[in-house]
């Protein structure tokens, strides 16, 4: 009995030595009877060992309260690691839940402390007491020993809090607290995504959002480079996008783009804010999605008035159709008349100087000199040829290679005799914002349109001239001469280029211009304007055959013909002096009558006996019509795939595919 009564009482006071330990174990300090050994290769691990020496049923009982006490040491060295501010405002703000957290764990320790002193805790007790806090900080302990393994921040470290809470969905408590926990760590999140909705401000100072800044890219460049990535790379998103914010991460990019915009124009404008726009949490109500919409409606419906009213984009579009695509007639007319000595020289030896003052000389003569934007038209001169500009343009969608393309820019009969007439174009000065729709790429597209047309009316014009040349022996018998088969083959020029540029304007240009225009009242963000817009510019150079090389390449070779031709007839048939006889006054005597109808028969016997002439006509007839006929099977081919070149068929040749 007497074994018995000191075996008991060696036991209660190793318990007692036991719990005093346990309550220290349970704050991270070693104790007499309980040591601390930590984990090699792990920072903030360490392991509990209690004396061998103790009780074994001591020891058993003892060894299920250690993993709390482990979990303890582990919470307390993420909330100190995590505290510095290298690791980032969303890690700051979950050590700072955490902290709280270990606060009441704390507390929790201290009330058993004190019934430890009052003699009314034994080891099974304080086991008892210990559960509730077990599977929470058990929990947490999980939650961190990821967060560090994989030294997360930011987003990743809210979709880690989130996936958490997620997995945790049996035990409502535990549940509750990530829950909460993500609350507080997005609660630093929450105000960098307000102020960039709301302000189109990133205020980012650890990288945590999923936006990025590029400074390097500049707005200036929309309007000298090609290739500007601008508005696509200026502001863009980064990977590591919080989970819950998946669908909606292109939203928020945008508006906080629109808002960058307005401030950018000096147009200071917040989204008004209220209780119910305030964003709060992430939670399961989802109101910040309704938030971010709403932000959304407002900056876009903003950023598109500013544009529309102050800065008139619907206008500035117009005067671009007006000059580039050629809907001002009597200014390009005139331009083409005062301009035509300094267009013939080759590109290098234009002074675009001078061009430019005639270009202004043309808008104030004309009809443009009422519009206000006609001031921002500039000219310039390429050094290259509308095909071989083509190639250089490496993402049109062009269905030939850029090397069949040279080759057959370099076969061009033009190709060495190149002029400004070739090479001549239109520029335009695009203030911001109107520059995000009307970029240096979209310009672009306007001008090799602007190209073409230019090109066919000058090819148009000097086959008027040949024309005109060839009426001079209109009062002539010019039955079976080379004259009237010239005059049959200037006619059919003519029909071919004059019927060409009614499918660029009426076919083309028109419709798609309208349906564009019809478009862009109905549309609800600056980015939807941008997609009609280059829709509509898409939409065009295909249909003026821009993007379809082969059948480019012979038209242009039948303009090619028509330019040579029309040369040629200026240089072959002496038509000075038909013309200074027929200008004479008609009034004089019967035998000067006689004599200028002498004179004139003789022009005509020399012009039919010109070898020259007479095969120079034939060689041009039978190109032109070879050139021209070639292009049935072209078009029939083509209009399996391309609808529209129906039109051109009939505009060109009269007839339909199918006939």
């Amino acid at each position: 009995v007497t074994t018995l009564f000191i075996v008991t009482a060696l036991i209660e006071m190793q318990e007692l030595l036991v719990i005093d330990d346990l309550l220290s174990a349970l704050v991270g300090i070693e104790g007499r009877y309980i040591s601390i050994k930590r984990v090699r290769g792990k920072e903030g691990y360490v392991v509990f060992q209690i004396d061998s020496s103790m009780d074994l049923a001591l020891q058993e009982l003892t060894r299920r309260i250690f993993p709390l006490c482990e979990d303890f040491v582990l919470a307390s060295q993420f909330v100190e690691s995590r505290s510095h501010f290298k690791t980032g405002l969303v890690n700051h703000a979950l050590a700072a839940a955490l902290r709280a957290f270990l606060l009441d764990y704390q507390a929790m320790v201290a009330q058993l402390e004190h019934q430890f002193r009052l003699g009314r805790l034994s080891v099974q007790g304080l086991w008892f007491f210990c559960q509730r806090m077990m599977s929470s900080l058990n929990a947490l302990a999980v939650l961190i020993e990821k967060a560090m393994s994989n030294n997360t921040s930011g987003s990743a470290t809210l979709n880690l809090l989130h996936s958490q809470a997620k997995a945790m969905a049996g035990d409502s408590a535990v549940r509750s607290l990530l829950e909460k926990m993500t609350d507080c760590a997005s609660a630093a999140y929450l105000r960098m995504l307000e102020r960039w909705v709301y302000e189109g401000v990133i205020d980012d100072p650890y990288g945590e959002f999923f936006i990025a800044e590029n400074k390097s890219l500049q707005k200036e460049s929309l309007t000298q480079d090609y290739d500007a990535k601008y508005w696509q790379q200026r502001y863009s998103l980064k990977d590591g996008i919080p989970s819950f914010l998946n669908n909606v991460a292109a939203t928020i990019l945008t508006t906080g783009k629109y808002l960058n915009v307005m401030r950018e124009c000096g147009h200071n404008v917040q989204v008004s804010l209220s209780e119910n726009s305030k964003l709060t949490s992430f939670g399961s109500n989802h109101q910040y999605l309704e938030c971010i919409k709403s932000a959304y409606d407002f900056a876009s419906g903003e950023l598109l008035t500013l544009m529309k009213d102050k800065y008139d984009l619907i206008g500035k579009l117009r005067s671009l159709k007006r000059y580039l695509l050629l809907d001002q007639g009597d200014f390009l007319v005139h331009f083409m008349d005062i301009a035509r000595e300094e267009l013939t020289k080759k590109p290098e030896d234009i002074s675009v100087e001078k061009l430019q003052s005639l270009v202004d000389i043309a808008l104030r003569s004309t009809a443009a000199a009422s519009d206000p934007s006609h001031e921002d038209l500039t000219c310039c001169v390429e050094r290259s040829s509308l095909l071989k500009k083509l190639t250089s343009l490496k993402d049109l969608d062009c269905a030939y290679s850029s090397d069949k393309l040279a080759a057959a820019d370099v076969d061009q009969p033009m190709t060495l005799n190149i002029t400004g007439l070739e090479t001549f174009c239109l520029g335009y000065k695009i203030p911001w914002p109107l520059s995000l729709v009307i970029s240096r790429k979209a310009l672009t597209k306007y001008q090799l349109i602007f190209r073409l047309l230019f090109h066919c009316k000058h090819v148009s014009r000097q086959l008027c001239q040949a024309w005109q040349i060839q009426q001079g022996f209109r009062s002539v018998k010019i039955l079976g001469t080379p004259i009237l088969r010239s005059s049959i083959l200037c006619r059919s020029m003519l029909k071919f280029v004059n019927s060409l540029l009614h499918y660029l304007t009426f076919e083309v240009l028109e419709p798609n211009w309208h349906s564009m225009h019809g478009r862009l009242q109905t549309a609800r963000s600056i980015d939807e304007v941008i997609q009609i817009h280059d829709f509509f510019l898409q939409k065009c150079l295909k249909e003026c055959l821009l993007l379809l090389p082969e059948l480019l390449m012979k038209v242009e070779k039948l303009k090619a013909l028509c330019l040579q031709y029309a040369t040629s007839i200026q240089l072959l048939i002496p038509s000075i002096e038909v013309a200074a006889a027929e200008s004479k006054s008609k009034s004089g005597s019967s035998r000067a009558r006689a004599k200028r109808s002498q004179d004139r028969d003789e022009q005509l016997k020399l012009a039919s006996e010109n070898v020259v002439m007479s095969q120079s006509i034939l060689k041009f007839e039978s190109e032109f019509n070879a050139e021209l006929q070639s292009l049935v099977p072209t078009l029939s081919k083509s209009s399996q795939a391309e609808p529209y070149l129906t039109h051109l068929a009939q505009c060109i040749l009269g007839v339909g595919i199918d006939q």
